[in-house]
């Protein structure tokens, strides 16, 4: 894991995620993320603010080739290249990559919809993308707001619904949407909780994962307009007859 810098927007999610809490939270999240990813193939995956604790999940992608993007150092002991980049600005061709992965971005960056709108330049036309959320309003999310000192991640948290909406701006459709971390991740019922979470009150969980797909504008092509011209006597003039 990298060392927090004054100048790292991610910095304080990385230490977060070393904590007890964070690392069980991480557990519960990649295993989400691994569920959206499974059917996703292509040549390039782009991981965007590498957070530490998806490296195992990128190892285990079918995508082989992975690039972890971040604007301020790399992440060592993650798999892949690694680009120092503006998070709205990618050096990356259009048109280029096949999936992306934002875990918790929007919530530590100033332009959210800047980054969905360079996001959406680099992706190929049907190309998927994965963003990871908190949910304000959920029983994690009031508990983070009443108990702040007691484990709140950092960032600003955006509902699901918001963040849709960016998409939809963007140029993306909405594929599925998946709630996890209902309760603690941790304890003796922490997986019965999360299956009848799952299953009774999704809209309540902690964290949220979106897949989207990038739309592709089809053009139906326009026959040219032909005039025809319509004759008054469909058999033609009568010829002029001379009276004799």
């Amino acid at each position: 894991m990298r060392d927090p810098s004054p100048t790292d927007p991610f910095a304080p999610l990385d230490a977060w995620y070393r904590s007890h809490l964070g690392a069980a939270v991480a557990r519960l999240e990649s295993a989400c993320v691994e569920r959206l990813l499974a059917n996703t193939f292509g040549y390039y995956l782009v991981q965007i603010g590498a957070a530490p604790g998806f490296s195992e999940l990128l190892s285990v992608s079918r995508i082989r080739q992975r690039i972890l993007i971040n604007a301020s150092g790399p992440t060592p002991g993650a798999e892949g290249a690694w680009i120092l980049s503006d998070l709205t600005a990618l050096p990356l061709a259009s048109d280029s990559v096949d999936a992306i992965l934002l875990p918790h971005v929007l919530e530590h960056c100033p332009q959210p919809q800047a980054v969905l709108a360079e996001v959406e330049r680099v992706l190929i036309p049907e190309g998927r993308l994965v963003v990871t959320g908190f949910n304000p309003l959920s029983l994690f999310g009031l508990r983070c707001l009443w108990w702040p000192a007691h484990g709140r991640p950092p960032g600003r948290f955006y509902l699901a619904s918001q963040v849709t909406n960016w998409l939809n701006a963007s140029g993306f459709a909405i594929e599925s949407l998946d709630y996890a971390l209902f309760g603690l991740p941790r304890g003796r019922y922490a997986q019965t909780i999360e299956g009848l979470g799952r299953r009774f009150w999704a809209p309540l969980g902690g964290l949220y994962a979106i897949r989207a797909v990038k739309r592709v504008t089809t053009l139906t092509p326009i026959k040219p307009y032909r005039r025809h011209c319509h004759l008054i006597l469909p058999k033609g003039a009568m010829r002029p007859t001379v009276s004799s």
